[in-house]
């Protein structure tokens, strides 16, 4: 074996979303590496936000939020809006907004992929907040769509890795998930 230790805070790239949240009434955005899905049915999300983020304040208040996939035109906006806070700056309008039924959860017109949602749990962590929320509604575009499902290449998604701060594209189609054919591993070792 030829494994080395390395930094443990490592991690394989995350999708880059947008959260955005209303705090004073405005919307506020902030981009977020730490988000995955966490339950089928009802469909979550789960979103690791620092405590001491503006964002965090919105969240805890309102109890809902939005998750904003943006596509790699949107990289460089994406960062910038990372580089200040909002409490700093007001960043309600960096982005065409709109709202669906979750009326403090401000969507991102510009992304490919909208979720808004509403908290079911929030779990409390050294440094961050591990919020929860339901999937109320998800919003694209026909542009952006297979088969009435998102496609992921036509999104143009980008990924975060760390510790190195580096976004990434996403490659080719390597396979299919949950492919029977895939047994034959099993049966031929």
């Amino acid at each position: 074996m030829d494994k080395v230790s390395i930094d443990r805070n490592a991690a394989i790239p995350m999708p880059v979303c947008i959260v955005g949240t209303v705090v004073n009434e405005k919307a506020n955005f902030m981009p977020v590496g730490w988000v995955c899905r966490t339950n089928y049915q009802p469909p979550m999300i789960g979103i690791g936000i620092g405590k001491n983020h503006l964002t965090s304040k919105g969240v805890k208040q309102n109890g809902t939020f939005s998750v904003n996939f943006p596509g790699r035109p949107l990289m460089a906006k994406t960062d910038c809006i990372g580089l200040f806070s909002g409490s700093e700056k007001d960043k309600s309008t960096l982005f065409d907004c709109f709202y669906g039924e979750v009326k403090t959860a401000p969507l991102i017109s510009e992304a490919p992929f909208c979720l808004a949602c509403r908290v079911v749990e929030a779990v409390d962590l050294p440094t961050n907040i591990f919020f929860i929320g339901e999937i109320i509604e998800a919003w694209s575009e026909t542009r952006y769509l297979s088969k009435e499902h998102p496609d992921i290449k036509r999104m143009d998604v980008f990924f975060l890795s760390m510790p190195d701060n580096r976004y990434w594209a996403l490659g080719e189609t390597i396979g299919t998930a949950w492919n029977r054919e895939n047994l034959k591993i099993l049966v031929d070792s």
